[in-house]
């Protein structure tokens, strides 16, 4: 059988439903911005407080956050990403292939679902920022308790749309232009509030040797009593907590929607970015910013909104950190839903499924009840997609290895998977029942959760068909692959090619907006390691808050600039 030149069937087919082309793919560098925008977040500031609440001491949250997110980026590496880039395709469309429309289908609604209300969660977070520099009172009823609240949500979640409706290089490049500014503003917040904290416990504005600051962080942050006050969470809870956070994306396969545009394998570790600098970084200057807005205002921190803490941390600067954070986060996961829903409705463009479903992303921010349930939905939803990953990864990398034969079901015409819906089911029901026992800590469940499914597929495909051979349909199916290459390579040349920009004026702005974040974080040094007394630190901290604002206006409008210029070469 011959390959040919007919490329009707793929003409009909919205790009999404086929595997990205050799000419899409970017290299790391798209990837560690993706990440550090996407897992700097405005959830960071919720995290930084639950670790507080639940009581964790200063050592635990030091080595565990470390070791689970290191744990975080080996899942995203040797599980998630080879996957992605063996076959270029997202895992909606993968899944299609592997287990039939039906289960397809349920999957997909479910994941439209999930990724909805946690992008909706992150505009919700980021109208917090703008509630408080309007003076509207916080919301904390589930419902929405003022007009302008539902107003600026509103306006919140339209710059959202339309981002994640141009799809993967908007988002990537709208995270690369927040990423390093992210980061800076994170490590400053915490320099700039721990002078207070060390000021209220230890008498004087910064921690003289680490035991200090050790034992700052065990009186005033992570005490080791919970919001009850009694003895809290350990090491082995807060390591899983890191894994765990993020199962749906690795463990859950979900971001072979992205890693399906890296080059390399290996550019699973740019999840580093997100993780090390992101979560462990973030999470640890979120519990010192909470903490030290807390000593300020006088409140306990776990009754501080993101606003709050942002803005006694960075000034006008946290109301853009917030605004910000929770854009970067609620793009890529709208992004994600608009897949999802493409994949159900895949006789309309990912652009009309991701516009509609930004529509109700909206709607649902307007109600806060999914900013304050924002961690349960993340553990749950995780346990939800942990048991669809495990049949994916069995079918993709044991099946080969076992004799299996991959694809069998398509192979065999099937739109519907019986031992796929089955081992769904079986997995929830694993996973869920291990919980209601409390056999283990929540945060490990996707572990047996994920093995238990995995063997359970395993055995049901060889009963139903995988154990046969399909040499004439595997013929096509390679023949088909074939076809597609010489799609993508066709529709290629007919591709406008984008050129580097090397000039001057571009040069500049690159050396103006890194210019001004060290700038932000030498004047963040200022105020640590500056402020001999109470009174100085005051007036260098008011310091900070006013350049620092100017530096983050210089540096989006130079950033922005510099990336329009480089988005005009064309030919």
């Amino acid at each position: 059988m011959e390959t040919s030149n007919n490329f009707k069937e793929f003409e009909k087919l919205d790009e999404e439903q086929l595997p990205v082309s050799k000419y899409k793919l970017h290299d790391w560098t798209h990837f560690a911005g993706l990440y550090a925008a996407e897992h700097v977040a405005a959830t960071e500031f919720v995290i930084g407080a639950t670790f507080v609440a639940l009581g964790a001491t200063t050592k635990d949250i030091l080595l565990g956050l470390l070791i689970g997110n290191i744990l975080a980026v080996l899942s995203w590496t040797f599980i998630t990403s080879p996957i992605a880039v063996d076959t270029r395709l997202s895992l909606y469309t993968y899944l299609n292939k592997i287990a039939g429309d039906s289960m397809t289908k349920l999957y997909n609604w479910a994941n439209v679902i999930i990724f909805t209300v946690i992008s909706a969660a992150m505009i919700t977070v980021s109208a917090t920022a703008v509630r408080f520099a309007f003076n509207i009172p916080a919301q904390l009823n589930w419902y929405p308790t003022n007009l302008w609240f539902v107003f600026i949500v509103l306006c919140v979640g339209l710059v959202v749309v339309s981002i994640a409706i141009y799809g993967f290089k908007a988002v990537t490049e709208f995270s690369g232009i927040c990423a390093p500014w992210l980061f800076v503003m994170f490590i400053s917040g915490a320099f700039v509030l721990l002078p207070a904290l060390s000021l209220s416990d230890l008498g004087q504005t910064i921690p003289s040797s680490w035991s200090d600051f050790v034992t700052l962080g065990n009186h005033s942050i992570w005490t080791g009593l919970n919001s009850e006050g009694k003895p809290g969470i350990g090491l082995v809870e807060v390591i899983g907590f890191a894994w765990a956070a993020n199962t749906i994306t690795h463990f859950g396969l979900i971001d072979m929607a992205m890693l399906r545009f890296a080059k390399k394998k290996s550019y699973g570790l740019t999840t580093s970015t997100g993780m090390m600098f992101g979560h462990y970084v973030a999470w640890i200057s979120a519990g010192i910013m909470g903490a030290g807005a807390a000593v300020i205002i006088g409140k306990p921190i776990v009754a501080l909104d993101p606003g709050d803490v942002a803005y006694y941390a960075l000034g006008w600067s946290g109301f853009v950190i917030v605004i910000v954070a929770g854009w970067t986060t609620a793009i890529a996961n709208l992004y994600r839903a608009g897949l999802a829903a493409q994949a159900v409705f895949n006789s309309h463009s990912r652009k009309k499924t991701t516009l509609v479903v930004g529509g109700v992303t909206m709607i649902v921010a307007c109600f806060p009840f999914v900013f304050s349930q924002i961690l349960p939905l993340l553990t749950y939803a995780g346990l939800i997609v942990v048991p669809v990953g495990g049949i994916v990864f069995a079918e993709h990398q044991i099946f080969p290895r076992i004799g299996y034969t991959r694809y069998w079901s398509h192979y065999k015409h099937l739109t519907f998977s019986t031992p796929a819906i089955v081992s769904w089911g079986l997995g929830l029901v694993f996973g869920f029942g291990l919980n209601v026992l409390e056999v283990m800590p929540f945060y490990y469940l996707f572990l047996p959760t994920w093995a238990f499914t995995i063997i359970i597929y395993t055995v049901l495909a060889g009963k139903y068909g995988a154990k046969a051979s399909y040499p004439e349909e595997e013929l096509k199916e390679k023949v088909r692959n074939e076809n597609i290459i010489k799609f993508q390579d066709e529709k290629a040349k007919l591709t406008t090619k984008t050129i580097e920009d090397h000039s001057i004026f571009s040069k500049v702005l690159l050396v103006i907006s890194t210019v001004t974040l060290i700038i932000t974080l030498v004047l963040a040094c200022i105020v640590l390691f500056g402020s001999a007394n109470e009174s100085i630190y005051i007036e260098h901290r008011e310091l900070f808050y006013r350049y620092a604002f100017v530096c983050t206006v210089i540096y989006f409008v130079t950033a922005y600039w510099k990336l329009k210029r480089g988005k005009n070469k064309n030919i």
